[in-house]
């Protein structure tokens, strides 16, 4: 299934009232009940009143401006490290610090990719510059040390790149394994045979149909 990240929308989620130009509008990455990943767009104002889905991705405001009559109203972005970073780190979204480990393990997969291209920290040392190879725009991302304390922060959020928890996996974890069945040859091979040969004087039980075959003999 490719997802995608939809441009942001005309309406507020809560209300249904168009946006106005210049109202701060809060965007929302989450996973519905479905499992599909969505966009939820919501008033600053109207925020409070948001039911928020079980996981939440990230979320970023901005402020709301008009398409202009050229541009596709339905255009959507396939929902790719690259175009969640550049969303999210665009210098005109309000800075969010939830989103900063996200955007720090993003800036590092596209570094590797020759996406970005590093260059050095800012003037007060507090954030990594990144250029981006294609636009040669310019992102500031707040330095940080990507341990394993850092990876086990943001699993949930690496969830979006790799497509969620295996939940079939961890069902079969938790389910007690059935017993081995035998199979076709097992169950029609012949019994191994105890080996005939004892060693001198050593006392050779009879077998039952000799002990039968005796007392008869005997009667």
């Amino acid at each position: 299934m490719e997802l995608t990240l939809h441009s942001l929308g005309k309406n507020c989620r809560v209300t249904g009232r168009e946006f106005v130009e210049g109202e701060r509008v809060i965007s929302f990455l989450v996973r519905e009940e479905s499992g599909e990943i969505a966009r939820h767009d919501v008033l600053a104002t109207e925020v409070e009143r948001y039911e928020r889905p079980a996981f939440v991705f990230c979320t970023w405001a901005v402020a709301y401006k008009a398409k202009r009559a050229e541009e596709n109203p339905d255009r959507a972005m396939k929902l790719t490290a690259e175009n969640l970073f550049v969303t999210l780190a665009d210098p005109l979204a309000e800075p969010n610090d939830e989103n900063t480990p996200l955007l720090q393990f993003l800036a590092l997969m596209l570094e590797r990719k020759k996406v970005l291209k590093p260059r050095g920290l800012n003037a007060d040392k507090t954030k990594q510059v990144y250029e981006h190879a294609k636009t040669r725009l310019t992102y500031e991302i707040p330095a940080g040390v990507l341990d394993e304390a850092f990876f086990v922060k943001i699993q949930g959020q690496l969830d979006l790149r790799v497509g969620g928890p295996k939940k079939k996996a961890a069902e079969a974890k938790s389910e007690p394994q059935a017993p081995t069945q035998p199979t076709a040859e097992a169950a029609t091979a012949e019994p191994k045979k105890e080996d005939e040969t004892k060693p001198e004087g050593e006392n050779v039980e009879p077998q039952a149909g000799e002990a039968v075959e005796k007392q008869e003999g005997a009667s």
